[in-house]
């Protein structure tokens, strides 16, 4: 089962079930135009999982605050148990502002994943990851998506570097660091780091991409010690995690890189298990003729207002 709406052409709010039976949903800026009740369920799932899944039982920074302005600036994919509807796991993606070469530009931050322990090795991460990215790259005509990531979990570090094009740091690849990637780094530590719950007080390594004592900012109780941050199976990747990252201090990795063609080609391959191919090219096709064709469609309607493009006649 897949349902899509687009809202007026300009949120997403998209469900499916998967081939085990779960449901899952991707709502886009929620905070934005869901009612007030629905919004309050949709965090209070995330929480849910959130109980679940840590000794502590709670985080304090993001979404899961339930700020208004936070959900405006919200992606949420959430997934629900086959049997009894309850939430098991959730990714927030968060939109971040940023310029590139003297334009304004999105960063999508891959944001929080967790997953409810008795769910785990259920075939979901590749949904939580990279899923929403697929649909943004066809909702957005293709062009290349930047994003962000910030972790300090091997697993967590190597999966990014594998999944998307053009990351640093990577190991696997002996990635070089560019200017874009430099100034981008810059504007998300400096701007947006209150959306991954890192505190004023952290540092930025520029050189390692390393931010340093970054769970001072809501963030706590998702410090792990490298012991207990499940690894990855190429050992390059635990290897650079052990040797750059401070675990007793509490450091992260920033990534930065792109979601291009190759990538949604990658995805498309490894989500197979999981999805229906069919429907997921069915739904790419319909994102990416709808940005493509209604602009179009809308233009060659003149008596219709077009916003700023053409104001409504007097």
């Amino acid at each position: 089962m897949v349902s899509i709406a687009t809202l007026g052409n300009r949120y997403l709010d998209f469900q499916f079930t998967t081939r085990r039976g779960a449901r899952a949903r991707i709502v886009e800026r929620p905070g934005r135009w869901m009612a007030e009740p629905d919004l309050a369920q949709l965090v209070e799932d995330l929480r849910t999982v959130v109980r679940a899944s840590l000794p502590a039982g709670s985080l304090d920074y993001g979404v899961l605050t339930g700020d208004p302005e936070r959900l405006r600036n919200a992606i949420l994919t959430v997934i629900y148990a086959p049997e009894d509807g309850r939430p098991v796991a959730f990714n927030a993606l968060a939109i971040l502002d940023c310029e590139l070469q003297g334009r304004p530009v999105e960063v999508i931050h891959l944001g929080l994943v967790m997953i409810d322990p008795g769910f785990r090795a259920q075939g979901v991460s590749g949904i939580l990851y990279g899923l929403t990215c697929f649909l943004l790259y066809a909702r957005r005509q293709m062009r290349t998506l930047w994003f962000s990531n910030v972790t300090q979990v091997p697993a967590v570090f190597g999966m990014v570097g594998e999944a998307f094009a053009n990351v640093y740091p990577d190991p696997s690849r002996h990635a070089r660091r560019s200017f874009e990637h430099l100034v981008l780094a810059r504007q998300v530590v400096a701007r947006h780091r209150h959306v991954f719950g890192v505190g004023p007080d952290a540092g930025f390594d520029e050189r390692r991409f390393v931010i340093t004592d970054a769970y001072t900012g809501g963030s706590d109780n998702l410090k792990k010690s490298f012991a207990e941050a499940p690894k990855h199976r190429h050992e390059v990747f635990n290897e650079a995690c052990r040797r750059e990252l401070d675990y007793d201090r509490g450091d992260d990795f920033l990534q930065i890189g792109e979601f291009d063609l190759r990538a949604a080609r990658d995805y498309f391959r490894r989500s197979l298990p999981t999805l229906s191919a069919r429907a997921l090219l069915q739904q790419f096709a319909f994102l990416l003729a709808e940005s493509l064709l209604l602009p179009l469609v809308h233009w060659a309607t003149p008596s219709r207002q077009l916003g700023s493009l053409r104001p409504w006649p007097q």
